[in-house]
């Protein structure tokens, strides 16, 4: 037998098993999020997902090690997909501002279609766990798309310059994580999409009334 052939044997097979390894892990995924949405996230159990996935429980902790992990994928895939949406709109030249209340939108759609996910996610973000907290903020990216559909503003001279790009964009998402977090746990007279743009309206425009310019 050729011995040239041993490494390539030995690739296919740790390929074959990292297929395998992520089939098991959207499988697990997509049974837990559909698990979440019938029976809700807090009565959803690790064991519950397990069985549902046909693996054993501690399978379940290998690739996802604590249930609020799964959301993190969940989120991850909205930001992608808001990601992609600001990145089309503003290579067809759309003004970057139109693009963010799009964005905003976007997101007060999902988060209003899958209340019950919305605050164990924002609540990860907040884990008293700096290393949960840190995993929850870079599978959440929303100040990075922020920041990337203000930057041709930036570019431009059209922010305000004490404050970084990078710093109004984190305010900015931190408003919606608060605005969004309060609305799902307590709700209001107003439709999330009608609270976020008016949040996004007072962060842009500012609470204090100007006067008009002296003649």
């Amino acid at each position: 037998m050729n011995p040239w052939q041993y490494p390539v044997r030995i690739m296919d097979s740790t390929s074959l098993r990292e297929r395998q390894k992520e089939r098991r892990r959207a499988r697990i995924y997509t049974v837990a999020i559909d698990l979440f949405k019938r029976g809700g996230f807090q009565t959803t159990t690790a064991t519950d997902i397990a069985k549902a996935s046909n693996v054993s429980r501690g399978t379940f902790f290998n690739y996802y090690p604590y249930k609020e992990a799964v959301l993190l994928d969940y989120g991850s895939e909205v930001m992608n997909r808001l990601r992609d949406h600001a990145e089309a709109r503003l290579h067809d030249g759309a003004a970057p501002l139109t693009v963010l209340y799009e964005v905003w939108d976007r997101l007060a759609d999902e988060n209003t279609r899958e209340r019950d996910l919305f605050p164990p996610l924002a609540y990860e973000v907040m884990n008293p766990n700096p290393e949960r907290a840190r995993t929850a903020y870079q599978a959440l990216p929303l100040s990075k798309v922020i920041e990337l559909i203000l930057r041709p503003m930036h570019q431009a001279g059209m922010m305000r310059t004490d404050l970084s790009l990078q710093r109004i964009s984190n305010l900015i998402a931190d408003t919606y994580l608060m605005v969004a977090l309060r609305w799902s746990a307590y709700g209001t007279e107003r439709p999330l999409q009608e609270e976020m743009r008016l949040a996004l309206s007072l962060l842009l425009e500012g609470a204090v009334k100007r006067e008009p310019p002296r003649p």
